[in-house]
C-alpha cells in the first residue's frame, strides 16, 4: 500500500485498498495525457484509464475509459438513465472534481458524484488510473476501483 498526498491516495488508503504508484515525468506539451501516462509507463493503452466528467440531462458525471478509446457519450447517457450527455468544460470539470484537467481521478473527488467505469477495465488484473495530479498514476485491480468509486460498470467506451 502506498500514500501519496492527494485525495484520491489518501481515500484508498482509509479503505485500505491496496495500490501501487507511479509517477513519470509530465511534459506539458504532450497531446494526451492518458497516452503520455501510457507511454511514459510502458503500460497498454488498455490498461490505462482517463477520467472525463460529463453533464448527463445536466447533471455531472464521472466516466473513466480506456485512452485507447473515447466515450460513447450516448452510451454512458443510457448507464444512468440519462437521455443526452455532453462533455463538461474544462473549468466546471475542475471545480466539480477538485483535480485540474489531465489528472482528474475518478476517487476522492471534491463533491460525490455519480461514476461509471466501462466494462473493459474487468479485463485486466490491474489498470491504471490518475491519482489526482499529472504524472502520477494509480494502479489498482479493477474492482477496488470500482469500490473506492462507488462505481458501476458499463460499456461506454468507443474503440
Amino acid at each position: 500500500m502506498a500514500g501519496g498526498g492527494t485525495r484520491a491516495t489518501d481515500q484508498l488508503a482509509r479503505l485500505g485498498i491496496a495500490h501501487v504508484l507511479h509517477r513519470y515525468r509530465h511534459d506539458p506539451r504532450h497531446p494526451s495525457y492518458g497516452q503520455e501516462a501510457s507511454e511514459a509507463l510502458r503500460v497498454p493503452p488498455d490498461r490505462v484509464f482517463k477520467t472525463l466528467i460529463a453533464a448527463v440531462d445536466g447533471a455531472l458525471t464521472v466516466a473513466v475509459v480506456p485512452v485507447a478509446g473515447s466515450l460513447d457519450l450516448k452510451a454512458l447517457a443510457a448507464a444512468i438513465g440519462g437521455k443526452k450527455a455532453v462533455l463538461a468544460d474544462p473549468d466546471q470539470a475542475e471545480k466539480a472534481s477538485g483535480y485540474v484537467t489531465g489528472g482528474i481521478a475518478p476517487v476522492g473527488l471534491r463533491r460525490p458524484l455519480p461514476v461509471v467505469v466501462d466494462e473493459t477495465a474487468l479485463d485486466h488484473r490491474t489498470v491504471f488510473c490518475s491519482a489526482g495530479q499529472r504524472g502520477l498514476e494509480i494502479e489498482l485491480a479493477p474492482a477496488d476501483l470500482i469500490a473506492a468509486a462507488a462505481a458501476r460498470t458499463a460499456p461506454i467506451a468507443r474503440t
